[in-house]
Order: C-alpha cells, then sequence, then structure tokens
C-alpha cells in the first residue's frame, strides 16, 4: 500500500509550483516525513529537499429532515507539501 495517495493540482498550487518547486500531496494519516520523502522520491525520480505535514480537520455537517436533524463529519486529511531541489520538476500529465 503507497503513503502517496493523490496529488493535489489547483489553481492555487499550480501557480506556487510555477515559482518554486513545491508539490502538494494527500498522504495517508499514519504516514512521516521520513517515509513521505522516501515515496516521493522513488515514484517520481526526484531529490526532495524538505517536507512539511498539515492535516486538515473534516467539517461537520448537519441537515434537516422529516425524522430530524441528521448530523455527520467529513474525515480528516493529511498533506504533505514537498519542496524538490532546485531546477527539478514533477509532471503530473505526462501520462495523458
Amino acid at each position: 500500500m503507497s503513503i502517496l495517495i493523490k496529488p493535489v493540482i489547483t489553481e492555487k498550487w499550480s501557480k506556487i509550483a510555477e515559482k518554486q518547486p513545491r508539490y502538494v500531496f494527500v498522504v495517508r494519516n499514519n504516514s512521516n516525513k521520513i517515509g513521505i520523502k522516501k515515496a516521493v522520491e522513488f515514484q517520481y525520480g526526484v531529490t526532495v529537499e524538505s517536507v512539511n505535514t498539515l492535516i486538515s480537520r473534516g467539517k461537520t455537517k448537519s441537515r434537516t429532515t422529516k425524522a430530524g436533524v441528521l448530523s455527520g463529519k467529513r474525515k480528516n486529511v493529511k498533506k504533505a507539501i514537498v519542496t524538490l531541489k532546485k531546477g527539478e520538476s514533477i509532471d503530473f500529465f505526462s501520462n495523458i
């Protein structure tokens, strides 16, 4: 089972990646920085300079139905911001 779940490809992070070699990945909740670094280097063949992680807390949602108010919660998501060595980049669209 891979540590990396998927890359985050948004307009905001695409602009940041143009200026400096930083990429964002959604990772497993139990992963650590060393494992994330090894996984990115192995999968994409690049040199990772640093890894920063954050946990986005899941939102609570509620809706009103005939039976009453139903409430629930989305999952927490762990993200990793990976900084590559200067001059390197990752092309996510090469397989398309």
